[in-house]
């Protein structure tokens, strides 16, 4: 579902986003995603990974935690699409990125039903007014870093 043309800038955020998924501490009970936020001139305001400071944190989570200026304007890169139901937190990433007003999103796959049935990041955000783009050609790199272990 794209609500926007990607851009070969896009291309290179989100495969910076899947580098940074490596980073994540393994586990069978979640994925490791990659989250980068850059501002307009494409520049990198921040980034984080999942289970970076915590084993709870979400990539988006964590990105958005280290960021304490305004981010209208930005992107937020995500390898995965963002949580649209929590049991670990009492806030979505979903909500997270709708507070902090980011007006775009890059993801390479939707989040399937394997720990939540039918994500609805990606409407929730686009019913925001939130411009969405999925660059499905990336999924497999990212599912391939992505998948919990022993799945």
């Amino acid at each position: 579902m794209n609500h926007g043309e990607a851009t070969d800038v896009d291309r290179r955020w989100l495969m910076e986003a899947v580098e940074l998924a490596k980073e994540c501490p393994p586990s069978s009970t979640a994925y490791s995603v990659g989250a980068i936020i850059v501002d307009v001139d494409g520049h990198e305001v921040s980034r984080g990974y999942s289970r970076d400071v915590d084993i709870h944190v979400h990539a988006e989570e964590s990105a958005l935690s280290r960021v304490d200026s305004s981010l209208s304007g930005t992107t937020l890169y995500s390898t995965l699409e963002p949580c649209s139901f929590r049991k670990s937190r009492p806030t979505t990433c979903t909500e997270l990125i709708l507070r902090a007003g980011i007006p775009r999103v890059v993801i390479a796959w939707r989040e399937p039903d394997l720990f939540v049935a039918d994500c609805q990041g990606v409407e929730l955000l686009h019913e925001h007014g939130v411009e969405v783009i999925e660059l499905s050609d990336l999924a497999s790199l990212a599912k391939s870093v992505g998948m919990p272990k022993g799945r």
